[in-house]
């Protein structure tokens, strides 16, 4: 009886899933457990477009970042070092290699840059919060 493996790895589950739900992501850079996704996102149809840069790295968190249009100066929820978005605190969600981008960070995403375009009219973030030092690094756990 012949055994079949799947040879699929991670990387390309990663971008199948992104191909299927949101094709207007391009794969920029890929290595055997890295890849980056670029694309845009727009939270409403009145709202802007933004120019996302995705990182899946595994089993560390994936990096987010927007590329354009540009964020003003010291936007909520931003982790100033890295330039990347915080989406979600540790405790309320733990990241894995197994979860795909296309359904876990992208619609976090999408809800963060909402959030970003409220605040921008309003100055109050109505998005889930929990305080937060954001000149740290996030850390890889």
């Amino acid at each position: 009886m012949a055994i079949y493996r799947n040879k699929s790895t991670k990387v390309d589950v990663q971008i199948g899933a992104m191909k299927s739900i949101y094709p207007q992501f391009k794969v920029t850079k890929k290595k055997s457990t890295e890849v980056e996704f670029v694309g845009t996102l727009q939270p409403k149809p009145e709202y802007r477009k933004y120019k996302i840069s995705v990182k899946y790295r595994g089993n560390l968190k994936p990096q987010v970042k927007v590329i354009e249009p540009e964020l003003v100066d010291n936007p909520p929820h931003f982790y100033k070092t890295s330039g990347t978005l915080c989406l979600y605190h540790p405790k309320d969600f733990k990241w894995t290699k197994d979860k795909l981008i296309a359904k876990y960070i992208l619609p976090i995403t999408s809800a963060w840059l909402y959030f970003y375009e409220v605040w921008l009219e309003t100055n109050v973030w109505y998005g889930p919060e929990a305080s937060h030092d954001t000149n740290k690094n996030p850390k890889d756990d």
